[in-house]
């Protein structure tokens, strides 16, 4: 479980988030929904440990991020657009970041890439990736170390409709699976079949 409890975000004297409350369980899909510049990306970034609110806490399974431990280490996260090293293969990127934690070996990668529509043997460099599959890839190292908590910023961006589904089908098994799922949209669409609740944003706070 996740919770927000009286957060609030000031930089440069200007309210980015105002007194947000909410509550997370796993097993559900949660979505954040608002315009641009509404706060939704930077809630995220408390959530995760890599902002520090201005007051207010953020809790997961009753520790406090940023105090008990310094992030949200359990998670699995894409928040505005993952850098991956260009001249390395999606691959070599993967098994650096598995290296990180040393939880999954070279199948687990190479399983996950095919779950997410790409091919692990393909010698091609990052930067010559579509921005659909960088999006895949984002997707695989939020993934491939099957996390209890997902957070994902506008995880369809870039993708072709038969990936969207795709991505779609693998979120709900996540889900099935008991994980806890925060996701940013524009796509009414991803909000409508993915979510068990939505939280509307508007200018640093949360309208349910």
């Amino acid at each position: 479980m996740i919770t927000v409890k009286n957060l609030n975000l000031t930089i440069n004297k200007k309210e980015i988030l105002n007194d947000i409350n909410i509550s997370l369980d796993g097993g559900k899909i949660y979505g954040l929904v608002g315009r641009n510049g509404c706060g939704k990306t930077m809630l995220m970034k408390c959530i995760c440990g890599f902002v520090k609110p201005t007051y207010g806490e953020v809790t997961c399974d009753g520790e406090i991020i940023g105090k008990d431990i310094d992030y949200l280490h359990c998670a699995g996260v894409i928040i505005e657009t993952p850098v991956f090293i260009p001249y390395y293969s999606g691959f070599k990127n993967l098994k650096i970041l598995a290296a990180i934690n040393n939880r999954i070996g070279d199948e687990q990668i190479r399983i996950t890439m095919k779950k997410c529509g790409l091919t692990p043997e393909l010698k091609m460099t990052v930067k010559k990736y579509s921005l659909g599959m960088r999006q895949r890839l984002a997707i695989a190292q939020a993934i491939m170390e099957e996390p209890p908590i997902l957070i994902l910023d506008e995880p369809m961006n870039g993708l072709d409709s038969d990936g969207v589904c795709e991505i779609r089908d693998l979120l709900l098994e996540f889900k099935d699976r008991g994980c806890l799922i925060l996701l940013a949209s524009h796509n009414h669409e991803d909000v409508k079949v993915l979510c068990d609740e939505v939280f509307q944003m508007e200018k640093g706070r949360i309208l349910k």
